[in-house]
Order: structure tokens, then sequence, then C-alpha cells
């Protein structure tokens, strides 16, 4: 088994199209055996502040309309978190029973509110995802791990979400090239799966 630690938020969009991306390109080699291991990368401790819901809404329109046409299906800014700190208390406590649940809930979370439109900061939409993948409850442990995650990507030098990192490689956000667009507060983004695949390459063979 091959595990790939990615560092990552969960309000990230750039992060939701990096993460299904590496799943996707896994299936097609046949690489299966391959588990994420999301760790993480809080951006409102890294920023000093949350995410901003309208310009988050903003990189979702880019993304979809320029690279993911199928994804952020029911993404709503009026429903944004306030925080993701208890979701990512929630995926540390998923890894704690194994790497396949952490996996399976880090996807959970993210599609929770970018697909359904969900508030993931609020404590009824966790704890549905938390009891449908068998997770009780979540400890001092679990929350303290957040902090422990983001001090750990500082010393490893995290750029941003999502970092991926193999055994003595690593990448960020390798899937997509970002640019600032023509006009003010625009993204350019496109594909660069040979980036992505040169990683994972590189991952599995080493």
């Amino acid at each position: 088994m091959r595990v790939i630690e990615v560092y990552a938020d969960i309000w990230c969009p750039f992060a939701h199209v990096g993460l299904r991306c590496v799943a996707e390109r896994r299936v097609q080699l046949s690489r299966e055996d391959a588990l994420l291991h999301v760790r993480g990368w809080p951006l409102e401790l890294v920023n000093g502040a949350p995410l901003d819901p309208a310009t988050t809404a903003h990189h979702v329109h880019d993304l979809r309309t320029q690279v993911a046409p199928d994804l952020f299906r029911r993404f709503d800014a009026e429903h944004f978190p306030t925080t993701t700190l208890p979701a990512l208390a929630i995926a540390h406590a998923a890894y704690a029973k194994s790497l396949d649940t952490g996996e399976t809930v880090s996807f959970a979370l993210r599609n929770a509110l970018f697909e359904e439109g969900l508030d993931i900061s609020r404590p009824e939409v966790l704890g549905d995802i938390a009891s449908r993948h068998g997770i009780d409850a979540v400890d001092e442990m679990d929350k303290r791990s957040v902090l422990d995650d983001w001090h750990e990507g500082q010393r490893r030098g995290v750029e941003g979400s999502p970092h991926f990192f193999c055994g003595e490689q690593e990448a960020f956000c390798p899937s997509l090239e970002i640019s600032k667009g023509g006009r003010i507060g625009e993204l350019e983004v496109n594909p660069s799966l040979g980036v992505l695949d040169a990683f994972l390459t590189r991952c599995f063979n080493e």
C-alpha cells in the first residue's frame, strides 16, 4: 500500500478539484492501493481569518467554468461554513479508525459542502456525517491534531492547500495551473495533468 499525504482545508475549492483528480488518476492507473491521508491545513489559522464566502464563490465559478464543469453542483455561498476546525477534527477521528475511513470521510465532508450545499460548521451536519461512517465521538486529541498538522505542515514547507507529499516527492496543487485573469478578482485556471502524472509516477516508482 502506498500512502499519499495531502495538506488541505475542507473549504478550499482547489483542494476539492485536486483530490478528485488524484482519485480519478489512481483508478485509471490501477493503483487503488494508494490511499490519501488528507491532513489539516486550516486556512483560518494560516491566514488569520476564515475564508470569505464571496471570494470562494468567485473561485468556484472560475473552476467550474474553466476546468471542472461536473463539480460544485449545489455550492451555496449562503451556507458557507464559519469554520472548518470541527470538521477537520472529525476527519482526524476517521483516520484514527483506518486510512480507508479517513479518506472516505475527507471526501464526504467536501462533497457535503461543494456538492450538497451544506454548512459543514453546523453540528447536526457534522453529526450526520460522523454517524454514517461509524465515528462515535471526537475527543480533545482529535481537536489538537488539527493544530499539530498545521505546525507539522509549516515545518515541512507546505505552500498552501492542497500540497501533496509521497515519500521524498512533493507537489503543490499539481493538477491545476492558476494565474490571475484579465479582470480584477478573476483567476485563469488550466489543467496541469502532466505535472500531476509526473508526481504520481515518481511516487509510485519510488
